[in-house]
C-alpha cells in the first residue's frame, strides 16, 4: 500500500480542527482519507480520489 505524503493541496496549518487529507493506494484503487475520519470511495483514478478530497474540505 502506497501513501501520498501531505495534503492534497497546499494549505496553511490552521489548528487541530483543520481537515488534512491524503490519498492511499491499495492495489489498483486509490482512496482519499481525512484526519477527521472521513474516507472517500475507492477509485481507479488518482485524480478522482483527489477531487473527492477537495470536495470534502470544501476546496
Amino acid at each position: 500500500m502506497a501513501q501520498q505524503d501531505g495534503p492534497t493541496s497546499p494549505r496553511k496549518h490552521r489548528g487541530p480542527d483543520e481537515h488534512r487529507t491524503t490519498t492511499v493506494e491499495k492495489g489498483p484503487f486509490c482512496t482519499a482519507r481525512c484526519t477527521c475520519g472521513w474516507r472517500g470511495p475507492a477509485r481507479r483514478a488518482r485524480s478522482l480520489a483527489r477531487a473527492d478530497a477537495e470536495g470534502h474540505v470544501g476546496g
